[in-house]
């Protein structure tokens, strides 16, 4: 699976356009997915110098990306059709609905091929057996 992960906010704390403290188990669950097989791509708004820096942190602690703000290594933007949206099945954001779950729940996310919706529900079923669920869209409990 190709995986696309925000640096600000997501791997890191924001302190754009300074780096911030890691996030909790970001780099070490990166490595995992790694580890897992999937390809990452660091995906950010930073650019020159300040994207270098954000490549530079995650290499220093032994994270490498597959590409940083790209689909591919060898894609260079004068190429035709260059695009900055990439072709990612998955991306970590720090700006997702909801905004950014734990690293671990990432990782089960991920590993178990399972929604943020399918965990959660599965953690809330293990938690009350006997509640009933109500099922579609919209369902909300009261």
């Amino acid at each position: 699976m190709v995986i696309a992960v925000d640096f600000d906010g997501t791997i890191v704390e924001h302190r754009y356009p300074r780096i911030g403290e890691e996030v909790p188990f970001a780099v070490e669950t990166l490595k995992l997915l790694q580890q897992d097989k999937h390809r990452l791509i660091l995906w950010s708004v930073r650019e020159d110098e300040l994207l270098q820096e954000a490549v530079d942190w995650c290499k220093s602690r032994g994270l490498e990306f597959y590409a940083v703000n790209k689909d591919y290594p060898e894609e260079h933007r004068s190429h035709q059709g260059f695009s900055r949206k990439l072709k990612a099945d998955l991306f970590i954001d720090d700006r997702n609905i909801g905004g950014l779950p734990d690293w671990g729940l990432i990782y089960q996310m991920v590993k178990e091929k399972k929604t943020f919706g399918e965990i959660y529900s599965q953690r809330e079923d293990e938690d009350v057996p006997s509640k009933k669920k109500k099922k579609g869209w919209f369902s909300f409990s009261r």
